[in-house]
């Protein structure tokens, strides 16, 4: 590419940070480590009426989690600070106001009182899509309608406006997405938008073409939502002279719900059990707590390989990467126009593997405080034999403790249910029968567990169904877990036979 890369994710700080959101900012990462370019975070915060506090610091906290660095942006500077389109308030001023000279927009007096009448009016009359456009607004108050003397008196006078774009009629507006080829739209489909607001701040149309501008933005890579607005920033380069260095676009399709029907949403993550944002979030007015990736017990490698796989299709089917090989296969022709459903299944299933490829000594040191929280204290050592046992069986980390609790603390009491079914007359005494065995072995290790168990079993001519699931349930209260003598072993000869011991007690008492 002739041109130097230089893309950007600009998110608004309107709440928590979507998986949709991560994967626009991962392929504009991607795309520009690819291309050897720059990757710019910028905070469009034009709407001031949608601000969500703690917002931003959410959106750079959940990108630093999952691995996206930035070149410039609101948390590492730059050469085109400042980074939040609040804080260039000043300087879109004068954009729209060439606009308006060049007889490309005009001053719109209408209140908003005025547009709810009028939309309310035409709704009762069947028409419910009636928009501010190339017809319409000659029937409206603004500057293309009120004498020349009396749009000055209302400009002097402090009255509230608007700027409006002044959208030709009947023309074809053309652009080519590098992901959905040549878009046409006809100018009569779009509405005179708003580009500065009565309070002084420019809309985000406006912001968003000069910041790309300023910042000499080189591809704009963001969600299809954003594709009705294209035609719109192409007119808007065009007006502006700067057709000949406006960015490339790609808009890319939308993750989907698991059945494919309709855009993934929070309310989806809910009911089927799985976040839908990358970190916990708390919502500063209700209090409501969302779930995160993160706290969850996923991994960010999971996350990034997960959300990478939505939408973009790797040339040789592969679907594990590191980072760097993704940066090294991404492309953008890859990317499919159509959504991608979010497979909950697959999603677990990178984690899985991920967890796998963790040391013992470091998922210990991750579910340690899980086991600390409820008062117990461990070794380090004892922990990482049970991270050995369990984390083949282990989705996230969380599970290695929660479906390991009895490896820490003895079954108080057992399932009455499991109990009838299990236990025969004679069950006792043949478990009683093991602890002379147990005692007897010297290592204590698994396989002499095992040796020895085995060796009395076929001495007394018993079989091996008929004493292993009752000292599984001895042992940890249930039928699940890893193989009975690697528990004994994690265990120890004491405790094993203590267990034994009590939990025939237990029983019996019962």
């Amino acid at each position: 590419m002739s041109r130097e890369v230089r893309v950007r994710f600009a998110p608004s700080p309107t709440g928590p940070l979507h998986l949709g959101g991560v994967r626009t900012a991962l392929y504009n990462y991607l795309f520009a480590r690819k291309h050897g370019g720059k990757c710019i975070l910028r905070i469009e915060d034009t709407d001031q009426g949608r601000f969500v506090p703690g917002a931003e610091d959410y959106i750079v906290n959940s990108l630093t989690w999952v691995g996206i660095s930035f070149d410039e942006g609101i948390h590492v500077g730059g050469p085109d600070e400042p980074y939040r389109q609040s804080e260039r308030k000043e300087m879109y001023r004068q954009y729209a106001e060439m606009l308006i000279e060049k007889e490309y927009a005009y001053y719109a007096f209408d209140s908003s009182e005025e547009l709810d009448s009028i939309r309310e009016k035409m709704k009762a009359s069947g028409n419910s899509t009636w928009q501010y456009n190339n017809i319409t607004r000659v029937n409206m108050k603004n500057s293309l309608t009120l004498p020349a003397d009396e749009v000055k008196r209302k400009l002097d006078a402090g009255d509230p406006y608007v700027i409006r774009m002044k959208i030709p009629r009947n023309e074809e507006i053309r652009l080519t997405d590098i992901i959905r080829g040549v878009v046409v739209v006809n100018s009569n489909n779009i509405d005179d938008k708003v580009l500065f607001k009565s309070d002084g701040m420019p809309t985000y149309h406006l912001a968003n073409v000069v910041d790309d501008y300023l910042m000499r933005i080189s591809h704009v890579i963001r969600g299809e939502e954003w594709l009705p607005s294209a035609p719109l920033h192409v007119l808007l380069y065009r007006y502006l002279g700067w057709e000949d260095v406006m960015p490339e676009f790609a808009h890319l399709p939308l993750i989907l719900k698991p059945d494919g029907n309709g855009k993934l949403s929070k309310r989806d993550g809910d009911r089927l059990g799985f976040p839908v944002f990358p970190l916990e979030w708390k919502d500063p007015e209700t209090g409501e707590m969302s779930s995160g990736y993160r706290e969850g017990g996923w991994f960010p490698e999971a996350v990034v390989n997960l959300v990478a796989l939505l939408g973009w299709h790797p040339a040789d089917n592969k679907e594990v990467f590191t980072m760097d090989e993704l940066i090294e296969g991404f492309s953008l022709d890859r990317v499919s126009k159509s959504g991608a459903k979010f497979d909950v299944e697959k999603a677990k299933w990178f984690n899985q593997h991920y967890l796998r490829l963790q040391s013992d000594a470091s998922l210990a040191a991750l579910i340690k405080p899980l086991v600390e929280a409820d008062g117990i204290k461990v070794s380090d050592e004892l922990l990482e034999k049970v991270v050995a046992a369990q984390k083949d069986r282990a989705v996230y980390t969380s599970d290695i403790y929660n479906e390991g609790k009895f490896f820490f603390t003895a079954p108080a009491g057992f399932d009455s249910e499991l109990i009838q079914k299990k236990w025969k007359d004679g069950s006792s005494d043949l478990v009683q029968q093991l602890i002379p065995v147990l005692e007897s072995v010297s290592d204590f290790e698994s396989a002499s567990v095992e040796s020895s168990i085995k060796k009395f079993l076929e001495e007394n001519k018993i079989g091996i169904g008929a004493v292993m699931p009752l000292i599984r349930i001895l042992l940890t209260g249930g039928l699940t877990g890893p193989a009975v003598f690697d528990i004994a072993a994690i265990l120890g000869k004491e405790e094993t036979i203590k267990r034994i011991k009590d939990g025939v007690g237990i029983i019996g008492k019962n």
